[in-house]
C-alpha cells in the first residue's frame, strides 16, 4: 500500500497533481442497500408511494451526484463522466433495494468516488421518500466493488 496521496509533505491537505497523468479508460462500479420493512418494499414495488416513483428518481438522483461529486467530496477532479448507469434492483432477502452504480471515464483519475457518490445519494433518496412509513430503514454496505485502469490496475472486492 502507498503513501496517502491527498497529503503535501507537511500533513496538509492538497489535490493530487494529475497534469502529467494519461487519460486512460476508467471505470468503476459501488453497491449500497436499503433494508426495510416488506410493507415499505411493497408500497414501492406496486408504486404507491407518495412522492411518485421511488426506483426511478433514486436512479435519477445517483446519475446528477456522481456528475456532481467533485462538489460535495473537497479533493475529488471535476471529470467529464462518459457513462454513469444506477440500478435499484427489489431484493425480498433484505427485504428492500439494492442499488448498484457504474461510473466511466476515459481521464487522468479514477472514478471511484463517482460510483460511492451515486450509490449513496440513490439510497438517500429512497429513504427520503418513503421515510414517511418507514423511518427503521437502514442504509448498509455501501462499498466499492470493482474498479478498472489507471496506474494501480484492476481492484475487484472480496465476497
Amino acid at each position: 500500500m502507498g503513501g496517502l496521496t491527498h497529503l503535501d509533505a507537511s500533513g496538509a491537505a492538497n489535490m493530487v497533481d494529475v497534469t502529467d497523468k494519461a487519460a486512460t479508460d476508467r471505470t468503476a462500479t459501488a453497491e449500497g442497500c436499503v433494508v426495510m420493512r416488506p410493507e415499505t418494499l411493497a408500497l414501492i414495488r406496486e408504486g404507491d408511494a407518495k412522492k411518485g416513483d421511488v426506483i426511478g428518481t433514486a436512479r435519477l438522483a445517483g446519475i446528477m451526484a456522481s456528475k456532481r461529486t467533485h462538489e460535495l467530496i473537497p479533493l475529488c477532479h471535476p471529470l467529464l463522466l462518459s457513462k454513469v448507469r444506477v440500478d435499484c434492483a427489489i431484493d425480498e432477502a433484505l427485504p428492500g433495494l439494492r442499488v448498484t452504480a457504474e461510473v466511466r471515464v476515459q481521464g487522468p483519475t479514477g472514478v471511484e468516488m463517482e460510483a460511492l457518490t451515486a450509490v449513496s445519494v440513490a439510497c438517500l433518496t429512497v429513504y427520503d421518500m418513503v421515510k414517511a412509513v418507514d423511518r427503521g430503514m437502514r442504509i448498509e454496505g455501501v462499498r466499492l466493488l470493482s474498479k478498472d485502469g489507471g496506474r494501480s490496475g484492476a481492484y475487484r472486492a472480496g465476497a
